[in-house]
């Protein structure tokens, strides 16, 4: 341990630590723009300048190391000074247009400028060249708000591990994006949005697809509908001042009537219907490994097989792992397949063609926007989703509407797509989904609920970044014979550099594994792209808490006990992995290394 003094203030540290964090220990707060927790740190802004004793120059708190009996003054009139004009030549560059921008409300650098005392901006300098590349339909860049403090270079490369965007040039001249000038839609872009999630300014955003529901709203002919994602309930109260993890499902449903919206559908209902499906086609895939019975003409499809509800992770597989495509499921992801539901089985209820119906989706992702628009989601030129609001533009909307969210009542979804089981709530934490799978797969193969406590596995609930569950088979029913003495293996990874890693060890022939999860999103869902900045750790438990919390207030807690989803096959699916299953819920992937 160290002995450090930060403004008079005697702390001890472990060797290693930097001034920020002993100052962080002592409990001051020194102000950062480029530092991300568990990131390395480059000290690129200079905002966190400090002085330390016996040193000439200012030291960056974020990279400088404590030694021992360093002391250090984080507030002296020159440090402050420094600060300031730091943050004033960031502002003299920056082309905010605050009153329009879409950070005016939450702005780091605006809150910065107050923070270091920032009342006028002496420097009038040049401005960068302003360049906006709208050409992905997930996320928008806009280089002239651009401050280069590198954090989106930093979560694209170090967490995801995707490298779509790098510092071009040097100095003044520097640009913050692919390689060479390139737009996004032209470089392996993944579309996650994690880069506009750290993103302090307005330089990179969502696509903002609020204008169009309004519009859609406001159409006589069109007969407007809205699902809602799982992690949206434990994160959209932060829009308005609520705690993380604070469960707001009922007052987001009243939000979203007082809106406008003819009837308010749960994505959950769909998460329960992902699970019947790709339940039954892991088992046919166990079988035909197992068995080696496959069908006359028809090879097996492999194993491992791998989760498809998150879109960023289909993009990942598309662009880095084309010969891991036969691995993933070839199930819909719960958004696409409730709007392939809601514009067959529930436009044919309400006496609407499915061009009549406008499936807006509220989701945590900036992917999901990418996934709405992929020409294969849909049948005879209708999408099965129109419009992708993120959890921050409903948030917009809400306000626009000038409701009072706070004070709004509970009220439940609308049948017969709103209802769902516990199983479906905690598909927005990692883990979730594959904990919900096992629940079903457990049940339909044993005839018995899993044998842990509260059904939760708990080895793949958490932040560890890869996480591992063995779940052995035994007393099957007679059916399922080829399954006595089975033990299901199964991994659970979030976050793509993660993904990449074990995807690495599936094509070396090392992963012992029959089923694998993949989130793209650090924790899940619940960290998505399009959720209220700015999202740590402490968050993403929050809000994880709050889904386990919704799981187990509900009766129902496995996806096979969702009368309304067993109605859907009885009425109009038939047979899971059935004809008009596959046709409706079911899809195919796109090789995409010549975008490379």
């Amino acid at each position: 341990m160290l002995n450090v003094t930060i403004n008079d203030c005697s702390v001890q540290v472990p060797e290693g630590t930097t001034i920020l964090g002993a100052a962080r220990r002592a409990g001051v707060r020194v102000p950062t723009l480029c530092h991300m927790d568990k990131l390395q740190a480059i000290g690129a802004c200079r905002v966190c300048v400090v002085e330390v004793e016996g040193s000439a120059a200012l030291a960056a708190a974020c990279v400088a190391p404590c030694v021992e009996g360093m002391r250090v003054r984080t507030a002296s009139p020159r440090v402050r000074e420094a600060r300031r004009t730091v943050v004033e030549l960031l502002v003299s560059e920056h082309d905010g247009e605050c009153l329009t921008c879409d950070r005016n409300s939450d702005c780091e650098l605006r809150a910065l400028a107050s923070e270091v005392g920032v009342r006028d901006v002496r420097y009038q300098g040049q401005r960068a060249d302003r360049h906006i590349d709208a050409s992905t339909d997930g996320i928008v860049r806009d280089t002239g708000k651009c401050v280069k403090c590198r954090r989106c270079v930093a979560v694209c490369q170090s967490v995801q591990g995707v490298g779509a965007l790098w510092p071009q040039e040097r100095g003044f001249d520097t640009v913050i994006g692919p390689a060479t000038g390139k737009s996004l839609s032209e470089v392996p872009c993944v579309q996650c949005g994690q880069c506009a999630a750290v993103c302090p300014v307005g330089a990179i955003t969502e696509h903002d697809a609020v204008p169009a529901v309004w519009k859609a709203l406001a159409d006589p002919k069109l007969h407007v509908v809205v699902q809602t994602a799982p992690a949206i309930r434990a994160a959209l109260g932060e829009c308005f001042g609520l705690p993380p993890g604070t469960r707001v499902t009922g007052r987001m449903v009243s939000a979203l009537r007082r809106l406008g919206f003819r009837a308010v559908f749960d994505t959950n209902f769909a998460a329960d219907l992902t699970i019947i499906e790709e339940g039954h086609e892991l088992l046919g895939r166990l079988r035909a490994a197992l068995t080696k019975e496959h069908g006359t003409g028809h090879a097996p499809k492999p194993l491992p097989m791998f989760t498809s509800c998150s879109p960023g992770w289909i993009r990942f597989a598309e662009h880095f792992f084309p010969d891991l495509l036969p691995n993933l499921s070839t199930c819909k992801s719960p958004q696409q397949m409730l709007g392939a539901v809601a514009k067959t089985w529930y436009a044919r209820r309400v006496n609407r063609r499915p061009e009549e119906l406008f499936v807006v989706s509220v989701m945590p992702c900036t992917a999901k926007k990418s996934e709405a628009h992929r020409t294969e989601m849909g049948r005879e030129n209708v999408p099965d989703v129109d419009a992708v609001l993120t959890t921050r533009e409903l948030g917009r909307m809400i306000r626009e509407a000038g409701i009072d969210f706070a004070g709004l009542p509970d009220e439940s979804m609308d049948d017969p797509l709103g209802l769902s089981t516990g199983a479906a709530d905690i598909f927005g934490a990692t883990g979730g989904v594959m904990e919900a799978a096992l629940r079903t797969a457990y049940k339909i193969v044993t005839g018995r609920d899993m044998p842990f406590p509260q059904l939760h596995v708990a080895s793949i609930i958490g932040l560890d970044g890869t996480k591992e569950a063995e779940i052995p088979f035994v007393d099957v029913r007679p059916e399922w014979k080829f399954l006595e003495g089975v033990t299901a293996r199964v991994a659970v990874v979030h976050g793509l550099g993660n993904a990449r890693a074990l995807c690495d060890r599936v094509r070396a022939g090392t992963a012992p594994y029959h089923f694998v999860e993949v989130m793209t999103c650090p924790g899940g869902c619940i960290g998505g792209g399009g959720q209220p900045r700015l999202t740590d750790d402490a968050m993403r438990l929050a809000r994880t808490k709050a889904l386990y919390l919704e799981d187990e207030g509900k009766v129902l807690r496995q996806s096979h006990e969702n009368e309304q989803v067993m109605r859907l096959y009885k009425e109009f699916l038939g047979e899971p992995n059935g004809h008009l299953a596959h046709e409706l819920l079911h899809t195919h992937y796109t090789d995409r290394t010549c975008q490379n």
